[in-house]
């Protein structure tokens, strides 16, 4: 009985250790957007200055710097949920340092009454399995898609990933039978809230589909 609350101690521990990371990742993305914002009539004056000089070399140079400066600050994703963007940038960022592609989408207008370390635990296993598989693979094969949105009263979320291997397999759970650590968490988070999870594996690409009921409130304005 002792072992099982210390157990659980330090499972919350290390979850709101979790939380913090996340929250301060998203903090720093949010505070580089606007910084690049801030800058921007900076950049126009420096352009302005390698025109009138006829330096054509300086100024292309420039513009790939600001190329890739401004690639990084559209990776951020905005949801309109504080604790999804705070996850979502996390880990979608890791993905782009890792050289995988990313395609998301997300889209959460409303306050989720699902806890928020539930929250992250789905989305951050999801992703973190995504990219693991990714790693396996070449950077020119790997690739992220992630969709989120508000189905109804639910939390709908889709994400394919490519892998290696093309041998078809299909895995219908919300019991937690255990496809390795990640998806048994996952599990087990969507049997808690009786929501569902489909998973397919076919053609060198990993899918996975949920559905959590979400009762939330319409936020204001």
């Amino acid at each position: 009985m002792l072992f099982d609350r210390w157990i659980e101690k330090r499972v919350a521990a290390f979850e709101n250790e979790i939380m913090k990371k996340y929250y301060a990742e998203v903090e720093n993305m949010y505070l580089k957007m606007r910084g690049w914002r801030h800058d921007y009539r900076h950049h126009i004056q420096t352009m302005k200055v390698y025109a009138a000089q006829g330096e054509l070399g300086e100024i292309s140079d420039y513009l790939d710097m600001l190329d890739h400066d401004l690639t990084n600050v559209e990776t951020v994703i905005r949801t309109g949920n504080r604790m999804a963007d705070a996850i979502l940038n996390s880990k979608l960022s890791l993905a782009t340092e890792k050289n995988i592609r990313v395609k998301a989408e997300a889209k959460i207008p409303v306050s989720l009454a699902i806890p928020a370390v539930d929250l992250c635990i789905v989305i951050g296993n999801l992703l973190d399995n995504a990219m693991e598989a990714c790693m396996e693979l070449p950077e020119k094969e790997r690739l992220i898609r992630l969709y989120v949105e508000m189905k109804g009263r639910y939390l709908y979320l889709a994400l394919t990933n490519t892998a290696g291997g093309k041998k078809k397999r299909e895995f219908r759970t919300t019991k937690g039978e255990g496809h390795g650590f990640g998806l048994s968490r996952i599990d087990a988070i969507v049997k808690k809230y009786g929501g569902y999870v489909t998973r397919a594996s076919e053609d060198g690409a990993f899918s996975t589909e949920i559905l959590l009921p979400a009762v939330y409130r319409e936020k204001e304005g």
